[in-house]
C-alpha cells in the first residue's frame, strides 16, 4: 500500500459548506402544516410551472439571502452558476392520475393549470402534487429501438443485448452514450463505474464505446459474472469481425478493469481514484457514474465528485431511497435542510421507488393482479402478530399471486421470512382483509401520487448541494420512464458547460 493510500484510506469525507441564509420557511411542508403548503390540499389558484409555494415572498424575504430568482419566491439563484433549467420549463408530463374517491381517471392536466375537481374539490390535490414534481417524460418519443421487437434493442448490435433484459439494454446505451458525450465534453481519461453488478454498463462503455473503464462493485459473485461476461463478449465480437471483416468495430478490444471492493459512504475510496494508465502531464481526469446506485451508494458519488480533484464530471441515476442513511444520505444540502418538515420517514422513501406509469396501466386493466397490494398487507398483519420485533421484512416475490388463496400467499409469505409456514391463521380475519382489496388499491395509489414528488425532493437536494458548492449540475430525464421508471440522471462538471448540457440528453443516430 503507497504511502498516499495510506494516508487516504480513512479520511472521511467532510465537505464543509459556507453557511447560506436561506427563504424557505413557506415552501414545502410534507406534514402539511398550517403554515405551510400540503401537497394534497385542493388548489387555490393557477400555479406558476417555476415556483414552489402558492404566493410570493414579500421584498424583505426575497433580498434575505442571494440574487433575486427570475420567478419571485422560487429556489435561490447563484450567481455564476448554472441554474437548473427544470425550474422554467414545462413540469407536468401527460400522466393519468388515479382520483381519491372516485371509480374513474381524471384528465391529464398541463403545468399552470388547475384540475377541476368535482363539487367537492377532489381532483385538484393530484394536479398540486403533480405539478410540483420534475417532467420525468425525456427528450426523445417512446423508444423506437423496441417497436420491430420488443425483447430486442434495434440500436444494439445482438452481442450486446445477449443476456441483457429490455430494461437494462435501454438503459445501458443511453447512459452509455451519455457518458461518452460527456466524457468528449470534459476530456476525462478514465470511466469509473460504481457499483456495476454484472458490468452490462462498463462493458458497453468499454468495448461498444471505446471508453477505458474501471468497473467497481462489492460482491464477488457478480464480478465473477461480469467477468465471464466480458470474455462471452470478446468471442462473440471476434467471430463477428471475422464474418464480416469489413466491418469496423466502434470501441476498444480491452474490457473493463473489475475491482471488487465495498465503497464506504463515509470515507475516501482511494482506489475509485487510482489511473489504469499513466496519467497524462495534466494528471487523472476522471468521470464517475452509477446506473442505479442504491441508497447511500449514489452519495458517495457526490462526495467522492466535490473532494477529490481528480474526478471532474459525474452522471449519477440513483435508486433505493428508502436505504438512504438519516442523517447522512438526506438532506446533504443547507436549502433543503432549512426548510421545515422536510424529514421524509421510510414509507415515503419507499413509495419514491414504484413504477407509477406501470401502475396506472395496471389500474386501468383493473386485473386481479392487484390483488397483491391486500395480500401483502394481509401477510404483514400475521408477521406482526407473530413477530412484533420484525419490520419491514423483506418478501421476495411470490408467483402468480391472483391465482391463489389469501391463505395460501400468507403461508408462502410466512416461509420467505423465515417464520413457520404452519402457524395457526385466524381464516375469519383474512377473508375479512381480503373484502377491504379495493380499499387497499385506493390507499396505495393515494400513496404513489407521492411518489414523483418525493423522489423531486430528494434529487433537488442533490442537485443544490452541488450548486451550494459552486459546481455546475443538471437533472436530465434519459430514460423512458415506462421501460425504467428512475429515469432522472444527475450531471456534474467542475467546468462551466452552457448549451452543451442539451446535447447530452439527445439520441445518437449510430448504434452499438
Amino acid at each position: 500500500m503507497s504511502e498516499r493510500q495510506s494516508r487516504g484510506r480513512d479520511r472521511k469525507l467532510f465537505i464543509p459548506v459556507p453557511p447560506v441564509k436561506l427563504h424557505a420557511a413557506r415552501v414545502l411542508d410534507l406534514r402539511g402544516s398550517d403554515t405551510a403548503f400540503s401537497p394534497l390540499a385542493p388548489s387555490t389558484g393557477p400555479w406558476d410551472a417555476g415556483r414552489l409555494c402558492p404566493g410570493p415572498f414579500s421584498r424583505g424575504e426575497e433580498t434575505a439571502s442571494c440574487e433575486p430568482h427570475p420567478c419571485p419566491g422560487a429556489l435561490p439563484f447563484h450567481p455564476g452558476r448554472l441554474h437548473h433549467r427544470i425550474f422554467h420549463r414545462q413540469l407536468v408530463a401527460y400522466t393519468p392520475l388515479f382520483m381519491a374517491g372516485s371509480t374513474g381517471w381524471t384528465e391529464p392536466t398541463t403545468a399552470g393549470h388547475t384540475a377541476a375537481g368535482d363539487a367537492w374539490g377532489r381532483g385538484g390535490g393530484q394536479s398540486t402534487a403533480y405539478a410540483l414534481a420534475f417532467t420525468r417524460t425525456p427528450g426523445f418519443q417512446t423508444p423506437s429501438e423496441f417497436l420491430e421487437n420488443p425483447s430486442q434493442s434495434s440500436r444494439l448490435t445482438a452481442p450486446f443485448r445477449k443476456h441483457v433484459r429490455p430494461k437494462k439494454q435501454h438503459e445501458i446505451r443511453r447512459l452509455g452514450e451519455l457518458v461518452k458525450k460527456l466524457s468528449d465534453l470534459t476530456s476525462c481519461t478514465q470511466v469509473v463505474d460504481v457499483g456495476s453488478g454484472q458490468g452490462h454498463l462498463s462493458r458497453f462503455m468499454s468495448l461498444g464505446l471505446g471508453l477505458l473503464v474501471k468497473s467497481i462493485e462489492g460482491d464477488q459473485r457478480l464480478v465473477e459474472r461480469a467477468q465471464h461476461l466480458d470474455q462471452e463478449l470478446l468471442q462473440a465480437l471476434e467471430k463477428e469481425e471475422k464474418r464480416n471483416p469489413k466491418v469496423v468495430q466502434a470501441g476498444s478490444q480491452h474490457p473493463p478493469h473489475h475491482v471488487v471492493r465495498w465503497v464506504d459512504p463515509t470515507a475516501l475510496c482511494e482506489e475509485l481514484l487510482l489511473p489504469l494508465e499513466p496519467p497524462p502531464q495534466g494528471g487523472a481526469r476522471l468521470l464517475l457514474t452509477g446506473l442505479h446506485a442504491c441508497g447511500d451508494l449514489s452519495v458517495a458519488l457526490l462526495r467522492h465528485f466535490c473532494c477529490c480533484r481528480e474526478v471532474v464530471a459525474l452522471a449519477s441515476v440513483g435508486c433505493c431511497y428508502m436505504k438512504l442513511s438519516h442523517p447522512g444520505g438526506y438532506p446533504l444540502s443547507h436549502w433543503v435542510a432549512g426548510l421545515p418538515g422536510c424529514e421524509l420517514p421510510y414509507r415515503l422513501r419507499e413509495g419514491a421507488c414504484h413504477a407509477l406509469e406501470e401502475y396506472a396501466e395496471r389500474l386501468q386493466r383493473a386485473g386481479p393482479g392487484l390483488r397483491t397490494h391486500c395480500y401483502r398487507a394481509a401477510l404483514e398483519t400475521v408477521i406482526r402478530c407473530a413477530r412484533p420485533e420484525l419490520r419491514r421484512p423483506g418478501v421476495q416475490g411470490i408467483p402468480r399471486v391472483h391465482e391463489l388463496k389469501i391463505e395460501e400467499y400468507v403461508q408462502r409469505g410466512l416461509q420467505r421470512v423465515g417464520l413457520d409456514p404452519r402457524l395457526p391463521l385466524n381464516l375469519a380475519a383474512l377473508r375479512a382483509y381480503e373484502a377491504q382489496e379495493h380499499r387497499v388499491v385506493a390507499f396505495f395509489s393515494l400513496a404513489l401520487l407521492l411518489a414523483p414528488l418525493v423522489e423531486t425532493l430528494i434529487l433537488l437536494d442533490r442537485l443544490l448541494y452541488l450548486q451550494e458548492q459552486g459546481f455546475h449540475a443538471e437533472l436530465l430525464p434519459i430514460f423512458s420512464p415506462e421501460l425504467s421508471p428512475r429515469n432522472l440522471v444527475l450531471v456534474a462538471t467542475k467546468m462551466p458547460l452552457g448549451q452543451a448540457f442539451s446535447v447530452l440528453e439527445t439520441e445518437d443516430a449510430d448504434t452499438a
